[in-house]
């Protein structure tokens, strides 16, 4: 498999701990966001939305984080990433996609660059757009966090370790890239606990550790 992606792309991040968690060995190809490398021929001709990560497997490319995850977890069973019942994985993919269809979309790299190259916002203002809109959907994550708890508590069920149950899902793989991200824009995490709680989990795990930015082969300061 290669992984065409970016260090810092948190749609590349949840790719990587994905594979991680699934042993899947891969090789790395950066594709350089901030250089404009997705713009490039070399790459645009691969991938038709010119966004990263994409995935090449068994002579097809796949793109989007979402579905290139889903893809894994149908297709290698082991450390599954959704739950068995529909239920749970109905629950796991909202909070998911609290992060990547509320969060993601409105502090991705291209919509800061508009806000200050097209719409001559000063640093300050983006900065505060990504601030506000970060904060705003992790509080929801934490309020679906505190739901799923009482749900458990009342019924017996032991308590989450990670953002639902106790192995990383589909939403954990979510959830640290967005939170890495939010560190950068000094986003304030008071109120949250069972969203850090659940973070700091995952980040004692060797699998998560090991696809953060900083150990990318790409990585800049």
């Amino acid at each position: 498999m290669i992984l065409h992606n970016y260090f810092r792309s948190s749609a590349s991040f949840r790719v990587r701990i994905a594979l991680n968690l699934k042993g899947l060995p891969y090789d790395y190809v950066s594709v350089h966001l901030a250089k404009g490398d997705h713009k490039l021929a070399a790459y645009a001709d691969k991938s038709a939305d010119r966004l990263v990560p994409l995935l090449e497997v068994d002579g097809e490319s796949l793109s989007q984080s979402m579905a290139i995850i889903e893809y894994l977890d149908e297709t290698h069973v082991n450390s599954p990433l959704l739950p068995k019942d529909a239920l749970g994985r109905a629950k796991v993919r909202a909070l998911a996609q609290s992060i990547s269809c509320e969060i993601h979309p409105l502090n991705n790299l291209r919509v800061l660059k508009y806000l200050v190259k097209e719409l001559k916002q000063d640093e300050a203002t983006k900065n505060a757009w990504y601030v506000h809109w970060c904060r705003e959907g992790l509080e929801a994550f934490e309020r679906q966090l505190a739901s799923d708890a009482a749900y458990r508590a009342k019924n017996g069920q032991t308590a989450s370790v990670y953002c639902y149950g106790s192995t990383p899902t589909l939403a954990d793989c979510c959830l640290v890239p967005q939170i890495f991200n939010a560190r950068r824009f000094s986003v304030p995490f008071d109120g949250l606990p069972l969203t850090m709680a659940a973070f700091d989990s995952c980040m004692k795990l060797s699998e998560f550790q090991a696809a953060q930015p900083s150990n990318c082969p790409d990585f800049e300061a």
